[in-house]
């Protein structure tokens, strides 16, 4: 009889979107935790950053901007939808491409101040 080493016991941690109501696992496919949902990129304000812990909050965290490391690295900025606080998340590969591209460009589309103000210098 030869020795067999035990199979590993896979398991499928999932959550649901408090925005979309997408079942979503809590792996993403490159084998990283993910806090937020691939298809709207909506999160839920678990952990409170400033206090080190978990947050009581519990409220929606909602995507609001993009942040590129030095690395090349993106990160999904979301802020609470209640207690208004930022927390980066880095994005999966599954995410909302659509989505992300529309943050990403929102600055240049959208800018601060008026364009006109280029014609003057």
């Amino acid at each position: 009889m030869s020795a067999r080493s035990p199979r590993p016991i896979v398991t499928t941690e999932t959550f649901t979107c408090v925005r979309c109501g997408l079942t979503v696992t809590a792996v993403a496919p490159d084998g990283h935790r993910r806090n937020h949902c691939p298809s709207c990129l909506h999160s839920q304000h678990v952990i409170d950053r400033s206090e080190g812990g978990p947050s009581e909050c519990g409220s929606r965290m909602s995507p609001i901007a993009i942040a590129v490391l030095r690395d090349g690295g993106w990160m999904v900025i979301h802020r609470c939808t209640r207690c208004g606080e930022l927390t980066s998340n880095p994005i999966r590969g599954d995410d909302n491409q659509l989505i992300l591209m529309r943050m990403a460009v929102r600055p240049l589309a959208q800018p601060p101040f008026p364009l006109e103000a280029f014609g003057d210098l």
